[in-house]
């Protein structure tokens, strides 16, 4: 296991995506952020966090799980367990933030990006990544990105955050490695 990103560059790279964020979009007016299940919502509320500080303003968060949107869910997940879908707010015509921890296949932001379409027609829906690992199998982008690595194909990306694992740090393992 070798740790890519420590606390400190965590909290220094959501700091940043949400200058990015308020730069791009001309401040919070007509902004909301979607956390992807389980680490990118953790994100997403960090992200509001600081721009509510920034701005005096915090944006609408929303959360969903894309368990049963994935379209190689039944090759990965036995029994799927779907943890809900939170969005309390009108997404149509609304600036979206989706948030979300790994960016590899792009095939969980796809997901993600069709459950949102199910709740009216977002004006955009821009992708804020805390690591991109390249290795794309869709043509997806994100357009905030904290760290870029590069990793082989036998390893896999994982963020710690402390709110489930007591810490905060991302780690590159061999995907037998234990945690």
């Amino acid at each position: 296991m070798k740790e890519v990103m420590d606390s400190q560059e965590i909290k220094r790279s959501l700091a940043r995506i949400a200058y990015e964020i308020l730069e791009k979009n001309k401040g919070v007016d007509n902004l909301a952020l979607i956390g992807i299940r389980t680490r990118g919502v953790y994100l997403a509320e960090r992200l509001a966090k600081i721009i509510g500080k920034l701005e005096g303003i915090t944006p609408p968060l929303g959360t969903i799980d894309i368990t049963l949107y994935r379209d190689d869910f039944q090759e990965i997940i036995d029994q799927p367990q779907a943890r809900g879908t939170d969005i309390m707010f009108d997404v149509t015509g609304v600036n979206i933030i989706l948030v979300d921890d790994v960016l590899f296949t792009g095939r969980t932001v796809r997901a993600a990006i069709d459950v949102i379409i199910d709740f009216g027609r977002p004006k955009t829906i821009q992708l804020a990544i805390l690591v991109d690992r390249g290795r794309r199998e869709l043509p997806i982008h994100a357009d905030y990105i904290g760290k870029e690595i590069q990793t082989k194909p036998n390893e896999f990306v994982e963020l710690f955050v402390k709110e489930e694992d007591g810490e905060d740090k991302v780690v590159v393992m061999k995907k037998n490695e234990k945690r």
